[in-house]
């Protein structure tokens, strides 16, 4: 099991390239069991979650390729013929997103047997509100010894309200409604940008889709899509963790394929923080223009509080590492958690590197600023590895981070990114 032992004390400088979205590539990924033809994704990060997607996609059948490309990768997915319609235990137990390929099986195919995902560290994201979202397209649903099967003829357009807003769940009635028959509404959709990045993919093989990224989406049925190329949009939770790692060194990044009016909430936070975020022009004419942003921190970074929303709000995927951000703030801040009910975890972690921390249920207070100084610490889940790799970075001496294949699954190969900005970081495998 891989360790990252990172020296703390020293400023970011430089730039840093911004992989694409994982939280896209996977519902990407899935998708393309939708079509018989080619589906080709670009920009598709180099992370563990993407090969325990493309591993199910194997096991259902469906053919793929990688080719390294000189950002992201160029995967190819062909589900002209599947061998089964189930997706195990062994595959589901080590990604929740596992569960995106239930609705393209049952729209396709008429049928799917899928594990249950169960419940994970950061609480218990039933997926409650996928199936009756299916039984309400016609869908019958059995569950029995851990796994739900959902049978169909064909769906039928129907209209859905979520009871809470679900990504996921958006994701799968998409996908499910584009080959339903007739016209689907769903409403109180998750309107984050990796769902309309999901639709955009959608209509280029060939669906008709409407008001994807906003809390309406209309979708009409057709017979059948075929293959499509399509690139994976940037990582906006890693922009936003960049940015906070040169907020709390007291560093100089440069940040590029990015898309600032994606992270609107996070730069506005920081800059109430006091930290300096500015949109620089694309340098990069004969690629698809996107902007840069240029990130300048000082040491005299304020308290402010936040609290975690559906976007456009503040991201539930930031909020460990902004807590780790105001443990070197002056004054004291309350971090309020909306959407997950255990995802203060990192908490206790970061208290071991000197923070003062008190958990109160779904409410942290963090007060600042603390002496940082390194040592060794367990990472829980994704996000809280990030966080523990930025108080890391501010933290005196050398911390030693344990089970980083947490931050594999979805930030490619972070030590390398925070060396060339400067970062004394290096991965230390398990035989030394």
């Amino acid at each position: 099991m891989d360790k990252l032992l990172i020296e703390g004390g020293i400023p970011l400088e430089g730039r840093i390239s911004v992989s694409g979205a994982k939280n896209a590539a996977l519902p990407a990924m899935a998708a393309a069991l939708l079509t018989e033809g080619r589906v080709i994704l670009r920009n598709v990060p180099r992370v563990r979650d993407i090969g325990t997607m493309r591993s199910l996609l194997d096991e259902l059948g469906a053919d793929s390729s990688v080719t390294h490309e000189e950002h992201g990768n160029r995967v190819e997915i062909e589900a002209h013929k599947l061998v089964t319609r189930l997706a195990p235990y062994e595959l589901v137990k080590q990604m929740r997103a596992s569960v995106l390929v239930l609705g393209p099986l049952v729209a396709r195919f008429g049928e799917a047997r899928v594990s249950l995902p169960g419940g994970c560290a950061i609480g218990a994201r039933p997926i409650n509100l996928h199936l009756k979202g299916l039984e309400a397209m016609g869908a019958t649903i059995e569950m029995d010894h851990g796994y739900v099967t959902a049978r169909a003829g064909r769906l039928k357009g129907a209209s859905y309200s979520f009871d809470t807003i679900t990504v996921t769940g958006t994701e799968n009635l998409m996908m499910a409604a584009t080959l339903a028959e007739g016209e689907t509404v769903l409403e109180n959709a998750a309107k984050e940008p990796e769902v309309e990045d999901l639709a955009n993919l959608l209509k280029k093989m060939g669906a008709s889709i409407d008001g994807a990224g906003t809390e309406k989406i209309l979708i009409r049925g057709v017979g059948a899509l075929h293959g499509a190329e399509h690139s994976i949009i940037p990582d906006r939770i890693e922009a936003g963790t960049f940015l906070i790692a040169a907020a709390i060194t007291a560093g100089h990044l440069t940040l590029d394929h990015v898309e600032p009016s994606r992270l609107t909430a996070i730069i506005a936070k920081l800059s109430e923080v006091g930290v300096r975020v500015t949109e620089l022009p694309s340098e990069a004419p004969n690629e698809v223009q996107r902007p840069m942003l240029e990130v300048q921190a000082t040491r005299g970074l304020r308290a402010v509080d936040i609290v975690t929303q559906e976007y456009p709000g503040f991201a539930t995927d930031m909020q460990a590492q902004y807590m780790a951000l105001m443990t070197q703030a002056e004054g004291s801040s309350v971090i309020t958690e909306t959407i997950f009910e255990n995802r203060f975890l990192h908490a206790l972690e970061l208290v071991r590197l000197g923070a003062e921390i008190t958990v109160d249920g779904r409410r942290a207070l963090v007060k600042g600023k603390t002496v940082l100084s390194g040592a060794m610490v367990q990472a829980s889940d994704l996000r809280a590895s990030a966080s523990l790799v930025l108080a890391g970075l501010a933290a005196e001496g050398e911390t030693l981070i344990d089970r980083v294949y947490h931050i594999d699954r979805g930030y490619e190969c972070i030590e390398e990114k925070l060396s060339k900005a400067g970062a004394r970081n290096r991965r230390i495998s398990e035989a030394g």
